[in-house]
């Protein structure tokens, strides 16, 4: 039996959130797995703090909303602060190392807290656009919900006509998913997904 996995993903709006929470959905659901997705757009409609709630299991998921994430992703200070709230002794706290001024708000009792330099990276080798792809990529090491093929395959079936157009765009969001693995495992040590 495939344990219920819970995400909670969260940034300032325009940072590719929900794209990520649908690309992993849609990953999983293809996979043949129950998955549910659900987007909260918080109060402000512009420049507001964007969760995406997402649930993934081999079994039907019961409830729709969870209290606390196996892994908690955020992309913002503020996305620091609004998801505090989700982390449990055992959440995976993931949040892009750039952030400044977040160490006080960062979870203290989860289980594990990565800081990645997802913005920088996307920066400086890849391209800012795939600054979201590197997260969900960072995802998919520590959860393993999907695996990076199938997470390929849904990013084909949501870009694919970008793809055509653009064929570099391919390469960069497949390198961009890549990237995220890989930071997961230079700070764990070279230690694949654990779960």
């Amino acid at each position: 039996m495939e344990k219920l996995t819970k995400i909670a993903l969260a940034g300032e709006g325009g940072q590719g959130v929900q794209a990520v929470a649908e690309i992993l959905t849609e990953a999983a659901y293809e996979s043949g797995r129950e998955a549910l997705y659900i987007p909260n757009f918080g109060v402000e409609q512009r420049g507001g703090v964007s969760i995406a709630f997402v649930q993934v299991s081999g079994e039907k998921i019961g409830a729709p909303k969870f209290q606390q994430a196996d892994i908690v992703v955020a992309l913002s200070g503020r996305a620091v602060r609004r998801t505090t709230q989700y982390v449990g002794e055992h959440t995976v706290f993931v949040y892009d190392s750039g952030l400044e001024d977040v160490e006080g708000d960062l979870p203290a009792a989860s289980g594990q807290v990565l800081g990645i330099p997802a913005l920088d990276t996307a920066k400086r080798e890849l391209d800012t656009r795939v600054f979201n792809v590197i997260i969900m990529g960072a995802v998919i090491r520590v959860t393993g919900v999907v695996t990076p093929q199938q997470a390929k395959a849904a990013l084909e079936k949501k870009l694919g006509h970008k793809f055509q157009e653009n064929p570099q765009l391919r390469e960069l969001n497949f390198r961009a998913l890549e990237r995220g693995m890989e930071l997961v495992d230079e700070l764990r040590g070279g230690i694949s997904h654990g779960n």
